[in-house]
């Protein structure tokens, strides 16, 4: 089983993938990003707002799937600065609560104009 998932209020994709596809038991979540979803465009702002906005991205985009976070069990978080670690962290933590996922964080280039982070994440229906 492979199905699409698409949803409306998160940013559509802008190449060749998808927002989120369910394979099996697992939500298979794209990176993404502090995109608006009405601009089309990374937010202005510091880490705290662009993490904000990307994990109401993702959350969004669970929600099509009929997910909540408490199903997230693995994210990946790809960070410009490592310096914004700590802050990005608290902003984390206000979304995964209770038995937060695995997860690694990295420095990396980033493909989106602005953007400061780019998250991806994987759930499970069970």
């Amino acid at each position: 089983m492979r199905i699409e998932v698409k949803a409306k209020n998160a940013p559509q994709p802008i190449g060749p993938y998808s927002q989120a596809i369910v394979a099996g038991d697992y939500l298979f979540i794209s990176g993404q990003g502090p995109i608006d979803p009405d601009t089309k465009k990374a937010i202005t702002g510091d880490i705290e707002a662009q993490t904000k906005q990307t994990l109401e991205n993702i959350k969004e985009i669970l929600q099509a799937a009929g997910l909540t976070f408490e199903k997230v069990i693995k994210t990946t978080i790809f960070l410009k600065e490592m310096e914004d670690f700590t802050r990005m962290n608290a902003v984390y933590a206000t979304y995964f609560k209770v038995s937060p996922p695995a997860r690694t964080t990295i420095q990396a280039n980033l493909p989106i104009p602005g953007a400061l982070i780019e998250i991806d994440a994987v759930a499970y229906f069970r």
